[in-house]
């Protein structure tokens, strides 16, 4: 994205006490002690569901510890004397949860941008998101703010094919996005299903079987997307897992019916190249 206005790591250690922002992006006020009723949850907060064993334990330790570290929050644009969650939900729900009145909280003055920022970095930093949700807060990045796939890597600090690929997954079939969110099906699981047109049956088999993502990858490439199990060799793969851990590189073995083929070995930089053709020319 070009024209980007402020760096996000600013906004961060603002917001978790590192250091001071040089030419204050957004003002950091004194930090006050609210009603927790005042406040209300980011509009922008990529998490959708908190689990509830989760939500319970955290209850527990501020019952018995009170809250450590003040919630971050924003002025209310539209309600005055009331505030908006910018990072520390669980938190917050958490409270009510142990009955408390008040809660400390840090005001910050922090733009629609920054808050969705924030509130993405926080969570995948502190508390990882599912893929779903991680997915549609890069795609909010994209569509509200206008970031583009390299910017958002650089943001959240991430490689930009985990971004794109990321994003893919919101390209799946809604039973299968409801199998990323519950947390039944891995993003690893499920990418080699982008563009499949059987992708829920497969998905649905791979619950059941509880195929590994390197195993449905396999299947996906060789059988492409005819998921017949039956027909694949469990040996190949066990030996083409056996031979990475051994080079420590991606290996893809393409075995034909008569048992013709291929071994392709992947390397990332010149270094790999070279210990691969050491290892394959020597005497």
């Amino acid at each position: 994205m070009s024209g980007k206005k402020k760096g996000l790591g600013r906004g961060l250690s603002a917001l978790f006490g590192d250091e001071k922002p040089k030419d204050k992006p957004q003002e950091i006020k004194q930090s006050n002690t609210v009603s927790i009723s005042d406040l209300s949850r980011n509009p922008y907060q990529p998490r959708q569901n908190f689990r509830e064993e989760k939500l319970e334990e955290l209850a527990n330790s501020i019952k018995k510890n009170g809250i450590i570290q003040p919630i971050a929050v924003r002025p209310n644009k539209s309600e005055n004397g009331k505030y908006e969650i910018v990072a520390g939900e669980r938190r917050w729900l958490a409270a009510q949860r142990a009955g408390l009145h008040e809660i400390p909280v840090t005001i910050l003055d922090l733009s629609d941008v920054e808050s969705l920022e924030v509130a993405i970095v926080e969570n995948i930093q502190r508390d990882d998101l599912n893929p779903i949700e991680e997915a549609r807060g890069y795609k909010r990045l994209s569509d509200e703010f206008k970031y583009d796939h390299e910017s958002i890597s650089k943001l959240m600090s991430k490689s930009r094919s985990h971004v794109s690929n990321t994003l893919r997954l919101l390209t799946l079939p809604s039973d299968i996005i409801s199998m990323l969110e519950e947390g039944t099906l891995s993003s690893g699981q499920a990418r080699p299903l982008i563009g499949i047109s059987n992708a829920s049956a497969i998905a649905e088999e791979i619950v059941a079987k509880n195929y590994s993502a390197r195993k449905v990858e396999y299947l996906i490439r060789n059988k492409k997307g005819n998921f017949k199990v039956k027909q694949v060799d469990a040996n190949i793969i066990k030996a083409q897992e056996r031979i990475e851990k051994v080079l420590g590189l991606k290996i893809n073995i393409l075995n034909k019916k008569n048992n013709s083929g291929k071994i392709v070995i992947q390397y990332k930089d010149l270094e790999q190249f070279e210990f691969v053709s050491d290892l394959l020319t020597k005497n």
